[in-house]
């Protein structure tokens, strides 16, 4: 299959790209995008109870505040929680494309 299509990123939009490939670069990040993409918004425990993963609260915190952090999540407090959201629904399709791409 040959794909020809022309891409006009600005520079801008180049280092937007970057940035979020780098703050999902993690396999708990991408785990964590699956889960609030089924379950948003949650919070922390609440992730880690869907999380395959053996992930520790506050490295799970970690990984949430630098996701957050970088504009790929948000967050509202209710009470003493946070609940966690994918900021852009958008960003779902790498993981759809990753999917495919990893079953070659």
């Amino acid at each position: 299959m040959s794909y020809n299509k022309r891409r006009t990123f600005s520079f801008e939009q180049l280092e937007r790209v970057a940035t979020i490939l780098k703050v999902i670069a993690h396999p708990v990040r991408l785990e964590i995008l699956e889960v609030l993409e089924a379950h948003q918004p949650l919070n922390v425990k609440e992730i880690q109870s869907h999380l395959k993963a053996d992930v520790e609260q506050s490295m799970l915190s970690h990984h949430l505040i630098k996701m957050k952090d970088k504009k790929v999540l948000t967050s509202v407090k209710q009470g003493k929680f946070i609940y966690y959201s994918i900021l852009e629904k958008q960003i779902l399709g790498i993981l759809d494309c990753m999917e495919k791409c990893s079953t070659k």
